[in-house]
């Protein structure tokens, strides 16, 4: 007998389990039952969907790096998940989502909600066909053409702020569009940021007239190949996580928004297995 299309929903390894999903709907202020459905529009007509089942797809196409034309049959259409996915990203909803995990993680390791200190850092990846050329450029130290995308992470790794540019632009350029968007995220809670040698003296200085003191780590001279700086080390770790969701490998986004807005989305599928762990199956890379 052919199983249910819900029955080979809950055996996939990347959907939300009941107890996920909840610490998702605890964030909000007016809390959804796992079963709520959202009705959209689309060109194709009228779909009654589970917002459950919208961030299933969402994290599904995110961990596999599927085309929207081969999402499975027993989750949402492109038509469904796109909207949401776009109308998430354009409000802030993702985002929202992703700092109240994030909060509620570094509270639960005995820490305060926000930072003190950060540890920021750029990846330059190449895009795929079709990714207009307006957005992208080629990083001549890396020999990568395509996007920079720049985090800010605190001590245990948790994304504070991303930004997606052109790999050609500067690291100082990433590093200022960091430094503003730390300083908004935590109103003021952050005042040291660790970065390494590419990022340079306009970046202290931004960072001054923000009250944040970047420091530039060194690299050891007799040090050979890869050495982990202390602290630092963890924004490293942080890409090396992000690099498990197979959408982030390559960007595939024709708007560096969607990008940000899929980064946001793979650090909230790790944080929400780790604020459940011991109840869902364990995946060594959280």
């Amino acid at each position: 007998m052919e199983a249910s299309p819900r029955a080979r929903s809950v055996n996939q390894p990347n959907t939300l389990t009941t107890s996920r999903y909840r610490s998702r709907n605890s964030t909000r202020t007016k809390p959804r039952s796992p079963g709520q459905t959202a009705c959209i529009s689309s060109g194709t007509g009228q779909g009654n969907y589970e917002l459950r089942e919208i961030v299933n797809a969402i994290r599904y196409q995110g961990r596999t790096g599927v085309q929207w034309d081969y999402l499975p049959h027993d989750l949402p259409p492109k038509s469904a998940t796109y909207y949401y996915f776009g109308k998430w990203r354009d409000d802030g909803t993702d985002k929202t989502i992703h700092d109240l995990l994030r909060w509620h993680l570094r509270e639960k390791k005995k820490r305060l909600a926000d930072p003190n200190l950060v540890a920021l850092d750029t990846q330059s990846v190449h895009v795929a066909a079709g990714v207009p050329a307006s957005t992208t450029g080629k990083d001549a130290a890396k020999r990568v053409a395509g996007r920079k995308r720049g985090l800010a992470v605190d001590v245990l790794g948790l994304v504070i702020a991303v930004v997606m540019l052109a790999a050609s632009a500067h690291e100082n350029v990433a590093g200022i569009a960091l430094l503003d968007r730390v300083a908004a995220s935590t109103e003021g809670t952050a005042t040291k940021a660790l970065v390494d040698q590419g990022f340079k003296n306009t970046v202290v200085a931004h960072g001054s007239g923000l009250g944040i003191d970047v420091e530039i780590v060194e690299r050891n001279p007799t040090d050979k190949g890869f050495v982990p700086q202390p602290k630092r080390w963890v924004v490293e770790q942080t890409y090396g996580i992000l690099m498990f969701h197979r959408r982030l490998v390559r960007d595939y986004e024709h708007l560096p928004a969607s990008s940000e807005s899929r980064a946001y989305w793979a650090m909230t599928d790790v944080m929400s297995r780790r604020l459940i762990r011991g109840t869902a199956p364990a995946w060594r890379w959280t």
